[in-house]
Order: C-alpha cells, then structure tokens, then sequence
C-alpha cells in the first residue's frame, strides 16, 4: 500500500488496493529491474505529495515523463534544476515572457509552481529510457484518470490546462461548473504556432484564480 502522507491518501488511496494498480505495481517491479525507467521510484508520486488536494488551484497535464536521463523527477513538463529544458518547456515560458514580460527559460525546474498549488500531472507517472509511451495503457490512466475525478468533485473552484489531443481527452471528465477549463495545442515545437504561443492561459488562470484565491505567480520557477 502507497502512502501519499497527505489528503490524497484519504481522497484516492483505495485506489492502491484495487486490481488494476496491484498489477500496475507487478509490471513496474518488472520494468524497474530490467531497464532504466524514470523517474526514479521515489518520485513517481511527487505531483500528488508536492501539491496537496486541498492545494490544488490549477492543474496542467502532461502525457509521460521525460525519457532522458537525470530529466524526470515526477512533475510534468519540469526538469530537474541543472537540466536543459526541454522544447515544450522552453515554449511554455516563450508564452509566460510574452504575457508577463520576464525572461524565463534557463532553470527549468517547476517545483514553486507545485508549491503554490498548480498541479503538475502526468497522464502516465513513469516511463522506460528512451521510449515516450512505453507505460501507456498499463494502468496509469485509470489512476490518474480517477485523480481528475477527484479534483472534479472539489467546490472550490480550479482552473484546468489542458494542452494537447492528449491532455484535451480528459475534458469530459471535467463537469463542475464551478471549474475553469483552458484548451489549446500542445506547447511542442510541432505544433505550438498553431495556438498555444497567443492563448494567454497563464493570465486567464489568473484572472479566474483571482476572484477565489491568491493566483499563481507564473514568473516564479526558482526554488
């Protein structure tokens, strides 16, 4: 049995007992002692003990973690500090200089935003070196899935990024008004001009966020 140590335990934690997670865990051991998978074991749940259930005032989400080595270390789209960030980072902070007129994008560490309650949730937790998708459909899913079901049931109101085909899926597990839901392309080189540079998802969060709670301070990256 995982212990989150926070109100998640309370708020998903049957999920560990249930048939599928038992053999998601089965097929980790297997892939931890064959191959090189990230991030490392004691991190795969650091979106959920960083940023506690009653924190969370914005989620955005990822499909899987970086598959390059010393990069993952369980919150989407961050890098550990030290690391490049990646392509789709280095975008993410294009758009928040073009909104807020800073100049992020040489520490790509994102665990000020987990602590100020954004929500850095990968749809899949882990992944082998080197091939993005390879725990796709093993279980994952379902979990965090049930996690954003979780945050669905919250009153208290949470803005939800959602970028990319991927990340867009989930919406219809969104259903509470009092949320805020935000849409676009993914921020990857691929595809970032074809909305994601221009969508002003970080001051529209905020906008919203500042009726309810203190909004996110976006420009804030350095631990």
């Amino acid at each position: 049995m995982y212990l989150l140590k926070n109100k998640w335990d309370e708020v998903i934690g049957e999920e560990f007992a249930k048939p599928y997670f038992l053999e998601l865990c089965e097929f980790l051991k297997q892939e931890y002692d064959k191959y090189t998978v990230y991030p490392p074991k004691q991190r795969v749940f650091s979106a959920l003990k960083t940023t506690d259930y009653d924190q969370v005032k914005a989620v955005i989400l990822g499909q899987d973690p970086y598959h390059g080595e010393g990069q993952a270390h369980g919150l989407a789209f961050s890098v550990q500090p030290g690391v490049q960030p990646p392509p789709s980072l280095i975008n993410i902070f294009k758009e928040i200089n073009s909104e807020y007129g800073c100049n992020l994008g040489q520490n790509g560490c994102l665990l000020n935003w987990a602590k100020q309650g954004v929500l850095l949730l990968n749809t899949a937790l882990t992944v082998r070196q080197g091939q993005a998708n390879s725990h796709k459909g093993k279980g994952w899913e379902v979990f965090t899935d049930r996690v954003i079901k979780a945050l669905n049931d919250k009153e208290t109101p949470v803005v939800f990024m959602l970028w990319g085909s991927n990340a867009r899926s989930k919406k219809a597990l969104i259903t509470n008004k009092n949320h805020l839901v935000l849409e676009t392309v993914h921020p990857s080189p691929l595809s970032a001009y074809n909305g994601f540079f221009g969508c002003n998802h970080f001051k529209k969060a905020n906008d919203f966020l500042s009726q309810f709670t203190t909004p996110v301070d976006w420009t804030a990256i350095d631990d």
